[in-house]
């Protein structure tokens, strides 16, 4: 869900693999974690100090999206041990059987999980995923070049910023989007409504420069962009180097995102996976890494250890009412191919 930005980490990324590289040469025989996640996702330094404390090394591969992800791992990808799916994709997963039980007896800090946020979220028993990082996806602007910005979905109207804005390359974020803006379920199963989320979205397509997930940081950060759909960790970090970068939750209604961590079924370290989940939720370091990487891993133990200007920042940690207009993507069966075939239509659309 540091500097999370790519040009920031990307040094502390590569010394981090460097002496990996460096121990395993000395130590061939260590145990090696293959950790299947997001870029950038987490502290370099924490996967140093548990590869020192467990005598292993961590072997990290990054995905861009679920369905990338989850592609991989149904044609076949062997050899990962833990995954951080997006929670629908998640329930997809266990579903099918790709996913192992948690083994509560190896992962003693599930104890410090913040009950409220289990409360809204799928497994709420943490029976095959624990919660890793929670976030959101909404707008982000500059605040320098834009004028009279409106916190609605309804900018990507906007042909004033045409080819300065961008969508994530999301089937379910985006047509969720148009979903929301209808002023519909994100997780709508009736074919009418996604097929005129459809027809927003490919109204909006008309203003966009592209549909992608990744560069629209950096985009946003050198003024490339001006109006860009994205997660709310990526945008703090982007202001914290750029001040003019403002993030917001729309109006209409936003995704509230957790990623979890999951092990695979036939992973071949599951104890050193469920090892390192029980690491993850150390309070002290659920909080250095939600500092990192500017995601609120939700757990309950870490929200006082973190800088004050965190604790109250409402996009980590959203007001009552704000919090309400946040839905989470659900994972919908067979209605999953209505979105399919929308979003066919939307990337067809010229």
């Amino acid at each position: 869900m540091t500097s999370k930005m790519k040009w920031a980490a990307a040094g502390a990324v590569a010394a981090a693999l460097t002496a990996g590289l460096f121990y395993a040469l000395l130590s061939p025989a260590r145990p090696v974690l293959h950790f299947y996640t997001w870029a950038d996702y987490i502290k370099p330094e924490l996967v140093e100090r548990f590869e020192r404390e467990h005598g292993c090394r961590i072997v990290l591969d990054t995905f861009d999206s679920n369905e990338t992800m989850y592609a991989k791992i149904k044609a076949g990808a062997s050899g990962y041990d833990l995954l951080t799916p997006t929670s629908y994709m998640v329930k997809l997963m266990n579903d099918q059987g790709l996913l192992q039980p948690i083994r509560r007896d190896l992962v003693p800090n599930l104890k410090h999980v913040d009950p409220e946020f289990l409360a809204v979220t799928i497994d709420r028993t943490m029976s095959h995923s624990v919660p890793y990082l929670l976030g959101n996806a909404g707008i982000a602007y500059r605040k320098d070049r834009v004028e009279k910005f409106e916190p609605s979905w309804t900018v990507f109207d906007r042909a004033d910023l045409k080819g300065r804005m961008t969508m994530l390359n999301d089937m379910r974020e985006t047509l969720g989007a148009g979903l929301k803006t209808l002023g519909y379920s994100l997780n709508s199963r009736d074919e009418r409504q996604i097929r005129e989320a459809r027809d927003v979205v490919i109204r909006w397509k008309r203003n966009l420069a592209t549909f992608e997930n990744e560069a629209y940081k950096s985009g946003i950060a050198s003024g490339e962009f001006l109006v860009v759909h994205g997660y709310g960790g990526d945008m703090l970090q982007v202001q914290r180097e750029n001040p003019n970068v403002l993030f917001v939750l729309p109006k209409e209604g936003y995704v509230i995102c957790c990623d979890d961590l999951v092990i695979l079924k036939d992973a071949p370290q599951a104890a050193l996976a469920h090892a390192f989940i029980n690491f993850l939720h150390d309070p002290q370091v659920a909080a250095e890494n939600s500092v990192f990487t500017r995601y609120r891993c939700p757990n309950a133990a870490a929200y006082p250890l973190l800088p004050e200007d965190l604790r109250n920042d409402p996009i980590l940690f959203p007001p009552k009412d704000l919090w309400a207009r946040g839905e989470i993507i659900l994972d919908l069966g067979a209605d999953n191919a209505k979105y399919v075939k929308a979003w066919d239509e939307v990337k067809a659309a010229r």
